[in-house]
């Protein structure tokens, strides 16, 4: 028998969850139109080097959970395994450097990962990002943190705290990667197989591991702060002035350094103080600046940038979600009924009449009797029923009923606008 079940870590997404992911987006499209951020829609499918050149060898997402495939004509593609590198590689590709700086945009869709599924973690999932491109102003930092954390709160996230980190710049982060790739050379025996590739390739990434004995060398691990360079620190410093300024809660987390090459200076994630299975702190968003990633992409020159991504499966099934209702879903205060030939043939014109209106109805158009549809109408609690039968069809006019008591009138049609806004 043939296995047509949707593919492992994927679903799909229908009735009130198809709801509630609309209503997430539109509630974070709204917070981020009002700090100025723009709409923007990148492919689902990239070229493979987007990320391998943006990401990095050496990080999870490149070397093990990418999806990639190659096309008839040869070309090597990816489907996206995050928003960020396509979207400086579209700021570049469009010449948005010519623009007043930042160009400030948001974007949302589903991304891929090759992970193993589990509780809330999907291998199709979805992401919510804000981005500040061209300016390296620490108050861009500050505005992409607090614009993400509005949306959490207005969807129903409390308790939220920021863990925070710098892991410096070009300057002073060699220095640091020295130091610390000689404190994890010491620890060498100790250190799980991933991690000691990862020494080759990539040092920071052991500092992100999720191997209990890396955690443990990990807690006497040089942190990146003492190794600043003065306008790393001069910039870090202005992030927590700002933070404490709009008193929001944060924690230097010296270890933080998320799960992508491209970072540099301010890194942090938004955690649900908690909010985990364990009663641990729960990560719902995490971001940072990444300035050189643009020019690894194809720029003549480096463009600051900071974003946030806001996972939104792991907001939609938490207990304190909003269900935040899409705009589109209006209750039917109307249930339309017909019955006979005549009545059907006209049915649709009428329907329309009530969209063009915005009166939103339910129906059953493709019942016949007026019991089976009076019944759903009762069990559906709908206000009011229009009826058009036989007799309305001939004389253009329906029969508007209140469910509540039964009382009814006849309204001719072209009455009948006129009618329900009178109706309570």
């Amino acid at each position: 028998m043939q296995d047509i079940s949707s593919p492992k870590g994927m679903r799909d997404l229908m009735n009130e969850e198809y709801y509630s992911f609309q209503g997430f987006f539109e509630k974070a499209q709204e917070v981020a139109v009002y700090y100025g951020f723009k709409p923007i829609d990148t492919p689902i499918l990239e070229h493979e080097e987007i990320f391998t050149t943006g990401i990095g060898e050496g990080t999870d997402i490149v070397d093990k959970e990418m999806y990639t495939l190659k096309t008839k004509g040869g070309d090597h593609l990816a489907l996206r395994p995050e928003h960020t590198a396509p979207l400086a590689r579209a700021y570049v590709e469009h010449g948005m450097q010519a623009l007043p700086q930042p160009v400030m945009l948001y974007q949302y869709g589903p991304i891929f990962r090759h992970d193993k599924p589990q509780r809330g973690r999907y291998r199709q999932f979805w992401q919510f990002d804000l981005d500040s491109l061209g300016n390296d102003k620490s108050i861009m930092d500050a505005l992409v943190i607090k614009a993400g954390m509005s949306i959490l709160e207005e969807a129903g996230a409390s308790s939220l705290s920021i863990d925070i980190n710098s892991i410096g710049d070009k300057e002073c982060r060699n220095g640091y990667i020295r130091e610390l790739t000689n404190y994890y050379k010491k620890h060498i025996g100790q250190l799980p197989g991933i991690d000691r590739e990862r020494l080759k390739t990539n040092p920071l990434r052991i500092l992100d591991s999720k191997e209990e004995k890396t955690k443990e060398i990990n807690e006497g691990a040089p942190d990146s702060i003492s190794f600043l360079c003065p306008s790393c620190k001069k910039h870090f410093k202005e992030v927590l002035e700002y933070l404490e300024e709009m008193n929001i809660q944060y924690n230097i987390n010296k270890n933080l350094v998320r799960g992508l090459s491209y970072y540099t200076r301010t890194v942090f994630e938004i955690m649900e103080q908690g909010g985990a299975e364990d009663g641990g702190a729960l990560a719902l968003a995490g971001g940072g600046r990444y300035d050189y990633l643009a020019r690894h992409l194809g720029s003549k020159k480096d463009v600051p940038a900071v974003g946030i991504s806001i996972g939104v499966d792991r907001i939609v099934a938490s207990a304190w979600y909003k269900k935040l209702t899409p705009r589109i879903l209006k209750k039917p205060k109307i249930y339309f009924i017909q019955l006979g030939s005549e009545a059907k043939l006209k049915s649709l014109n009428i329907i329309e009449i009530l969209r063009k209106a915005h009166i939103p109805i339910a129906q059953s158009l493709s019942k016949d009797s007026l019991g089976s549809q009076l019944a759903i109408a009762e069990k559906l609690a709908i206000p009011y029923a229009l009826i058009f039968g036989v007799k309305e069809a001939l004389d253009n006019s329906v029969i508007v009923r209140d469910m509540s008591n039964r009382s009814q009138d006849t309204v001719k049609l072209p009455k009948l606008l006129e009618y329900l806004k009178e109706l309570k």
